[in-house]
């Protein structure tokens, strides 16, 4: 189906914006007042400059105010519609979104808002404009999708419909079964937002907190599945009211935005998109850095062994068990000293895995690299992290370590890679979900917030359904600190008090934590005789759940890289995340070392 996107869920200029929406590849937009007011272009020149990007004007919106009310005040409505619809006839749309009223001054009297819409419908017909009457869920009389129906067939009138809104029908819990009993030709426009559920005043609700399907906690694609079997064949908009949206960069948030249409199309059988391949491990993790010394320090105590070169690039492989780690000390790591820059997933189809990035718009990153090097496809992640899709030690595909000639074989020992944290960018949390549930296939659990001295983090996890592949995703309380964009990397281990003993022994560093941890933790848990001053002693973490026990520890920060210890026992699946605050504090107290 036709996509299109309303101008108020972007950042910037108007002219930004429509160059934003027609890069993403949407087809049309819906013109929002304000920012046709607040632009310099004339409407004859927007219109021409959507004409150039491909775009079409599906929408102008919203009128407000205008049905039920007293008739002195209904004829002042009409000559402001008058001059609204020579605007859009100068535009060169045809479609005109009018909100239930909120004014004090608006009857409750159905009869008398059908007879005035009637009459305002008159008045667009005479433009060539159709009216698409919406039930804002805050309005005055008017507040529910079927009331609005309602008033519109009383209406009887060939130019007057009405506009469904996704926010505004399932954040009243109103149920959208009922549109099936719309018909088709009468559905005008279909606007769609998500949302997560709040407790909240449903106008602030709405006005701030909006994002793109597949986002929030609505039934986005359930209404849409009603709304298509009432017979609508319009454009699906995306109307998204969002603080973060509306002071980011606009491009991006656009691909954002189409890539969820293209996701929530899928999921009722609308747009036929390549399977997901999900990722089956975690191949590598790669490091850059400007210095290797550091970091190789903390790797080698880690019990890591450098056991490979790149042929033709200044990369090491590390490698304990199936844990691998790459420092890279080219040109591009000479910024911000040591941090994540990518991730090698495992998986069952390389090929099939990047034809499913490219298809719901990730970045596919061009590679230089020497005839003899194994051809990997990579993708770019929201935070910039690239993505490679591997197959290593699958003798039928093309192997990355093939790059690598070996310098020493690594010491015996088993190791894998538990998990990856990544913090985000601070407006590409909401985006960063969706693309690695959507592009990589990877179940998105519930978010958590977690307490820093200096404000809120906030956190989920994505993972495969076995956890052998888990990236949490996280975004900081203070998006122009460096400090809160710090990644970390978890390596598993089947005891983290000897771990934890023998880096101590080579000498690497743990991040201490504070007593008042430790004297909480004895008045929650019962330890055997000394295992708790062990925990003090090394700076070892716990928690504990109904499946099973969790134990961690850090090392300190390389440049925005730190590492984590874990040992799960039983079927513990989390992160220990009541112990975050802590360990925040902890690490704010110390200085990285760069």
């Amino acid at each position: 189906m036709r996509t299109s996107i309303a101008t108020v869920s972007l950042s910037g200029s108007l002219t930004e914006k429509l160059t934003a929406a027609s890069r993403a590849g949407f087809d049309g937009v819906e013109i929002f007042e304000n920012d046709l007011l607040a632009s310099p272009l004339s409407p004859e020149e927007i219109r021409a400059r959507c004409a150039d990007l491909g775009l079409t004007i599906d929408l102008y919106q919203p009128m407000r105010d205008i049905e039920a009310v007293p008739e002195d005040e209904f004829a002042r409505n009409l000559r402001r519609a008058r001059h609204k619809f020579e605007l859009m006839r100068r535009l060169g749309t045809d479609t005109v979104l009018v909100c239930s009223s909120v004014s004090p001054l608006a009857l409750d009297d159905d009869a008398l808002a059908a007879a005035q819409l009637s009459r305002l419908a008159d008045l667009a017909q005479e433009f060539g404009v159709r009216v698409a009457y919406e039930a804002l869920a805050w309005g005055r009389h008017v507040s529910t999708y079927d009331h609005a129906w309602s008033i519109v067939e009383t209406a009887g009138h060939p130019a007057l419909g009405t506009c469904l809104d996704s926010f505004h029908i399932l954040s009243r819990g109103s149920d959208p079964k009922g549109i099936e009993d719309i018909p088709g030709e009468k559905i005008f426009f279909l606007q769609l937002a998500d949302a997560p559920l709040l407790a909240m005043d449903v106008l602030q609700w709405s006005r701030h907190y909006r994002c793109f399907p597949g986002q929030g906690g609505f039934d986005v694609a359930g209404l849409l599945q009603h709304v298509i079997r009432a017979g609508y064949d319009g454009p699906l908009s995306l109307e998204v009211f969002n603080d973060v949206f509306r002071q980011a960069e606009a491009g991006p948030t656009a691909v954002d935005a189409r890539r969820s249409l293209l996701v929530l199309q899928e999921s009722i059988g609308l747009a036929p998109l390549p399977e997901p391949v999900v990722p089956t491990g975690i191949a590598f993790a790669e490091l850059v850095t400007p210095d290797a010394e550091p970091v190789s320090a903390v790797l080698g105590a880690l019990g890591l062994t450098r056991t490979a070169r790149h042929r033709s690039k200044p990369v090491d492989l590390w490698e304990r068990g199936e844990a691998r780690i790459l420092v890279n000390t080219g040109p591009s790591a000479r910024r911000d000293g040591t941090g994540l820059a990518a991730v090698g997933l495992e998986s069952p189809d390389p090929a099939g895995a990047a034809r499913r990035a490219e298809a719901l718009l990730a970045p596919v990153l061009p590679r230089r690299r020497a005839p003899e090097d194994a051809p990997l496809d990579a993708v770019a992640a929201p935070d910039g992290t690239e993505l490679f899709f591997c197959a290593t030690d699958r003798p039928e595909l093309p192997d990355w370590r093939t790059d690598f000639e070996t310098l020493e074989t690594a010491e015996p020992g088993v190791g894998r890679i538990d998990h990856l944290a990544l913090t985000q960018p601070w407006h590409h949390f909401d985006e960063a979900a969706l693309f690695h549930s959507s592009v990589l296939g990877l179940n998105g659990r519930e978010s958590v917030d977690v307490a820093d001295p200096y404000g809120l983090f906030r956190s989920r996890a994505v993972t495969n359904s076995g956890g052998s592949v888990r990236i949490a995703l996280a975004v900081g309380p203070a998006p122009t600190e460096a400090e809160t964009r710090a990644q970390h990397i978890a390596l598993a281990t089947d005891d983290v008090v000897a771990a934890a003993g023998r880096f101590r022994a080579a000498g690497g560093r743990l991040l201490p934590m504070p007593a008042n941890y430790y004297d909480d933790l004895a008045a929650r848990y019962e330890f055997p005789e000394g295992e708790l001053a062990t925990y003090r002693e090394l700076g070892i973490l716990y928690d504990r759940d109904a499946q099973g026990e969790f134990r961690h520890c850090y090392t300190r920060t390389v440049g925005r890289v730190f590492f984590e210890l874990v040992q799960r026992d039983g079927g513990y699946q989390g992160y220990g995340a009541q112990n975050a605050p802590v360990r925040l504090a902890a690490q704010h107290a110390q200085r990285p070392v760069r």
